[in-house]
């Protein structure tokens, strides 16, 4: 029997029963477009997080304090002094696999601009660090070495900081601000780069040199961070082993295992987040693939039914000189295009429900073709598994009896 009338013989008898049809698809339209669903958060969340890691960065790499245990008591990271400036200059001139070096230091103050004011995290460091941290100038400029060496109170605005003490858009450039009790001039303002998928602003900064806020703010003689920048992304993990081993050196420690510090590149956490954004999404795409096989159940029962009620049918067919094999490809078609008609509703559902929730949760909506095309592929797997049973036994049936079956 030729395919064009396997496929019609197949959509009559569906549309026989065309609400037993629908039910039967119920499961594999839910399976799929679960899937579907699942699939797009999951490709749209990881380039989210690759698009905020690359707007940091993929080369940079941080080295930051580990928190100790000092007789019982655990000492938190910013206030440990074992990382100095003497660290940065190791790291300078002896990490061949490294581009620029900053030391930073941090320090939260209200910040004050006439009649407005907000909360500030004033970051410090080195002429350097606008390149490390893949910052860029907006308005004004950055500040100089001869700054860095005077400890100038001079600063650079995010612009969280920006649209709260000058509301009404004024150039702040050259305006005084007040960082808790030190006045300090703006001599420039950064690109906007957003917030990450946790709510942290990267706009609610501000920027200055970090002896200012080593000398005029904190009156320290250490440094809570190091930030530098690979020559390269490839060179990440390079860079970040020859830092370990330099920390290490300055640091007088044999063993990464008992070092009071910790290096990590961008790189490292994005592999790191973007591995288990794909386990989880594998998780939830498992789940949701539990409703195909509960489809698959439906459609293998329903065949079952189709079978018994066209008993005197097949046997017909029998007696006008169809073989075994032309009915059994007639209910495998059946079967098949139950699947796939769910599968072609499922698809579209699940890319609906996709943009809408995307769209709600404000994050760019991406069509996977490649799961699209294995569902597909699923879909007519499942309808020809769990419809070739039902099929064998409808092909099995003595034609002499299945005339007389009442």
């Amino acid at each position: 029997m030729k395919i064009k009338n396997l496929i019609k013989l197949a959509w009559n008898a569906l549309m026989l029963n065309k609400k037993r049809a629908l039910l039967t698809m119920l499961g594999i339209i839910i399976g799929i477009s679960s899937v579907v669903l699942m699939v797009s958060l999951g490709q749209s969340s990881t380039a989210i997080i690759t698009d905020q890691f690359s707007g940091l960065g993929t080369n940079m790499i941080m080295v930051s304090n580990v928190r100790k245990d000092v007789m019982g008591v655990l000492v938190g990271t910013e206030n440990m002094k074992n990382m100095k400036l003497q660290d940065v200059e190791a790291i300078r001139k002896r990490a061949r696999h490294i581009a620029k070096v900053t030391p930073c230091i941090t320090a939260m103050e209200q910040i004050v601009s006439g009649s407005h004011n907000c909360p500030g995290i004033m970051m410090g460091g080195n002429v350097d660090y606008l390149d490390v941290s893949n910052s860029k100038i907006d308005k004004g400029r950055a500040f100089t070495e001869q700054e860095e060496a005077s400890a100038a109170k001079v600063c650079i605005l995010g612009q969280t900081v920006v649209k709260t003490l000058f509301p009404n858009g004024e150039n702040p450039v050259g305006k005084e601000v007040r960082f808790g009790k030190m006045p300090m001039v703006v001599i420039g303002t950064i690109v906007e780069k957003g917030k990450n998928m946790t709510g942290d602003d990267y706009d609610d900064i501000i920027i200055t040199p970090y002896t200012t806020v080593q000398k005029r703010l904190l009156n320290i003689n250490y440094i809570h961070m190091i930030m530098a920048s690979a020559t390269s992304e490839e060179d990440s993990e390079v860079a970040t082993k020859e830092i370990e081993t330099i920390m290490l050196q300055m640091h007088k420690i044999k063993d990464m295992a008992d070092a009071d510090f910790e290096v990590n590149s961008l790189k490292q956490i994005l592999e790191m987040l973007g591995n288990i954004m794909s386990v989880l999404s594998m998780f939830l795409v498992a789940i949701a693939a539990i409703s195909l096989v509960v489809g698959g159940i439906g459609i293998m029962n329903i065949m079952y039914v189709t079978v018994t009620e066209r008993t005197r049918e097949i046997g017909l067919r029998r007696s006008l000189g169809a073989k075994n094999k032309d009915i059994l490809r007639q209910f495998l078609f059946e079967s098949a295009m139950l699947s796939l008609a769910g599968g072609v509703i499922g698809i579209l559902i699940g890319l609906l429900l996709s943009s809408l929730v995307l769209f709600a949760l404000d994050m760019g909506f991406m069509i996977s073709i490649p799961a699209i095309v294995i569902s597909f592929v699923v879909c007519a797997t499942i309808g020809i598994f769990f419809g070739w049973y039902p099929a064998k036994k409808a092909a099995a049936l003595d034609p002499i009896t299945a005339l007389r079956y009442e």
